[in-house]
């Protein structure tokens, strides 16, 4: 049961829309897959249309068992957030064990699913850092822009003190460029530059910019549910293929 968190420090790098869409795609292949989110925002459970009184942050209170709050959407099951996720993360801070009550909550879970993926907050805040403790592996959804490079950095940076601090085994499983426009030239000369800079995988996949994944979260859908034919809801498909490969 690999647990990947989908993590990227800075906003707006489809974080949200990956977790979901590659869940979606997962649950279509056959696999048993939960999406958590972790970002107070709620964002994941939004995009769904779906709405419940408990959530993740009753699971992280202690108030309910991560089984007793589990929605299902789209052939995968999820537990949503909400904006008391940020009095949480206060309190987290207090407690001595403060980076595995996540991991404590999903041992549960072990035998349950193929795949769980966690929605992590844009910061290096308790909360992601829960998630990245509990988490065997990384996805790096990344803009193929100058600037995301920076953020490359930052989340690297970001693992390195994990594994020295917590003795944490946890890797990056691969960059995944999203909302690529092929005739963009800097698209490949950024993807080219990773390549050749960094020692990370970037996944064949890349997920092409369209229209249908924006229009989606309206309808309460994946747009591999709301537009399957689309260059996303394609891409999205295709990278799940990938991850069934790789783990």
């Amino acid at each position: 049961m690999p647990i990947i968190s989908v993590v990227n420090q800075k906003g707006g790098t489809g974080k949200t829309t990956t977790t979901l869409n590659l869940s979606s795609a997962l649950a279509k292949l056959g696999k048993n897959v939960l999406a958590i989110d972790m970002d107070s925002q709620g964002n994941l459970g939004y995009s769904l249309g779906l709405e419940s009184e408990t959530t993740i942050v009753d699971v992280l209170e202690d108030t309910n068992r991560i089984s007793d709050v589990l929605l299902e959407s789209e052939g995968f099951s999820i537990v949503i957030s909400d904006m008391r996720l940020v009095d949480v993360e206060l309190a987290l801070g207090e407690m001595d064990a403060r980076h595995s009550v996540l991991s404590k909550k999903l041992k549960s879970l072990e035998s349950s699913y193929d795949y769980i993926l966690v929605d992590c907050p844009p910061s290096l805040s308790i909360l992601a850092l829960n998630a990245l403790y509990a988490s065997e592996y990384v996805i790096i959804p990344m803009l193929m822009e100058v600037l995301s490079l920076q953020g490359l950095d930052q989340i690297i940076e970001t693992i390195e003190k994990i594994n020295a601090s917590y003795n944490k085994e946890l890797q990056i499983l691969g960059i995944l460029p999203v909302m690529v426009d092929k005739r963009r030239k800097l698209s490949g000369e950024i993807r080219e530059y990773i390549k050749e800079n960094y020692d990370l995988r970037i996944f064949k996949s890349m997920i092409r910019n369209n229209v249908k994944a924006s229009e989606s979260p309206s309808f309460g859908k994946s747009v591999v549910e709301y537009a399957p034919n689309s260059n996303s809801a394609v891409d999205y498909k295709a990278f799940a293929t990938e991850i069934t490969r790789l783990i």
